[in-house]
């Protein structure tokens, strides 16, 4: 297949090989998910290079890169769809590439706050237009295989950032985990001109940009507030401020998408069951699994004692399963579809998050990874299939827009997830608990307390994965023939 197929005229004369397509987009999406996990293990160090606490405006360092994202996903998908998705993509990789090197040279943290941001901007270009890129450059026989390599991309990417990130800053300078990426943007640049296929030509379209305003405002806001929310308290004023304000937002981009004559939505996607299913089959997905990466170190280092670098080699059985899987049970979906996997795989994650729950202050460390590990099968099983389900059910011209949409649900899902595992952990007495058992480790009320509210956490995100797997099992009877 060719790229840009969605314009509905014939595909350019020499298409390039669909894994150097792949290779291509496998740089920018490693670039973009490794510096959303490289920089939390050096945030210390740069709380000393700046001498600024941790909290406060140091938290921006993280959060910058990831509001700037959200808010920015659809559109770039829209922006893809309009105007082609190389150069949308090329723009994207320039981006970020720029802003990594801006990042090195930092010499303030508001420089490196706005640094950040624009790494952002290439980011969100970058993660929203692989999908589609991918879609296009496999038939659709091979679709689930492609996604589920990507997933591999990501889960490298997502597992290698924290101690690729302590290596450097302790071999190298904080500086270097952001100049690293420059030989890779540079790579990835002249590569990209040479392997991704020219955009077709297409008709020319208005861009709605206050519906792309409307919606960085209500994502922005939304994510933001999930991603305070633990730290601002679930009460707080500006909390309550600014999930208004993103609901507001969000009311008023739906009102005007409906009469907008080039939207930047197109809501008749969301049309589709297939579609929806999909769409909120991953939201759930993320909402009850990204909560265990939230939570369980806190369970290995206040609970079990174990140190930073410890918790941290446990936490990667999760991803690594994800990298070694996803390319077997992606191909697996192109043979048996997406109908049997996708729901399996959330069953799963429920069955394991379940188990996670009944951990103790004993529980063998071997069975709490192989349980770790039992999620990331489960993920294997369920993103790459629901993931070529999703992008399947969109019309060709629109797969920028639902590329978008699939990483702006990731995100929201991850967000979401934070927020939702945190309040159930803090509302059953465990933040307390495990702050106090840093002074009386062994306490059997503490211990008690601590366990009631991670227990309680983990089923909830169970549920959550329940009912994404019957969600997908209802599509599946509907569109059954009778």
């Amino acid at each position: 297949m060719g790229a840009e197929t969605g314009t509905g005229t014939a595909p350019t004369a020499r298409e390039p090989g669909k894994w150097s397509v792949f290779s291509v987009v496998a740089i920018g999406v490693l670039m973009a998910t490794l510096d959303s996990s490289i920089v939390n293990i050096s945030l210390p160090t740069l709380a000393r290079a700046f001498g600024r606490p941790v909290n406060g405006p140091l938290q921006w360092v993280v959060i910058a890169y990831l509001l700037v994202i959200v808010a920015l996903l659809l559109t770039a998908g829209r922006l893809g769809d309009m105007f082609g998705r190389k150069p949308i993509w090329q723009a994207g990789l320039a981006l970020f590439t720029l802003g990594s090197g801006l990042c090195g040279m930092s010499s303030s943290i508001g420089a490196l706050i706005a640094a950040r941001a624009l790494q952002g901007v290439g980011a969100a270009l970058l993660m929203a237009l692989s999908p589609a890129l991918l879609t296009a450059a496999f038939p659709a026989t091979e679709r689930g295989r492609a996604l589920g390599m990507n997933a591999l991309v990501v889960a490298v990417g997502v597992s290698t950032g924290p101690p690729l990130g302590g290596i450097i800053t302790e071999r190298l300078s904080w500086r270097w985990i952001f100049f690293i990426n420059l030989p890779l943007g540079v790579l990835g640049i002249v590569l990209a001109a040479r392997v991704l296929p020219r955009p077709l030509g297409r008709a020319m379209a208005r861009f709605d940009l206050p519906g792309a305003a409307l919606l960085a405002l209500s994502l922005g806001s939304l994510t933001g507030a999930l991603s305070f929310a633990h730290d601002l308290g679930y009460r707080s004023p500006v909390l309550l401020a600014a999930l208004l304000l993103g609901v507001g937002a969000l009311v008023g981009l739906v009102r005007h998408e409906r009469r907008a004559e080039a939207p930047i939505i197109d809501l008749r996607l969301l049309e589709s069951p297939a579609f929806r299913a999909a769409l909120g089959a991953l939201v759930l997905s993320f909402l009850a699994l990204f909560g265990v990466a939230f939570l369980t170190p806190f369970y290995l280092e206040q609970l079990r004692h174990l140190s930073t670098e410890q918790s941290g080699l446990m936490m990667l059985a999760y991803p690594l399963v994800i990298a070694v899987v996803s390319p077997f049970t992606g191909a697996l979906s192109d043979r048996i579809g997406s109908r049997i996997l996708a729901p399996l795989g959330l069953a799963l994650a429920a069955v394991a998050l379940l188990v996670l729950g009944l951990v103790g202050e004993h529980t063998p460390l071997p069975w709490v990874a192989a349980t770790l590990s039992l999620g990331g099968l489960a993920q294997a099983l369920f993103q790459p299939a629901n993931n070529s389900a999703l992008l399947g059910a969109a019309p060709r011209d629109q797969q920028g827009l639902a590329g978008g949409l699939l990483a702006t649900g990731r995100v929201l899902g991850q967000s979401s997830s934070i927020a939702l595992a945190g309040a159930v952990f803090a509302g059953f007495g465990g933040a307390r608990a495990g702050q106090a058992l840093q002074q009386t480790p062994g306490d059997p009320a503490l211990v008690r307390t601590f366990l009631q509210g991670y227990r309680g956490a983990l089923w909830v995100s169970s549920a959550c994965a329940l009912l994404g797997a019957l969600i997908l099992l209802r599509h599946a009877r509907r569109a059954l023939p009778s």
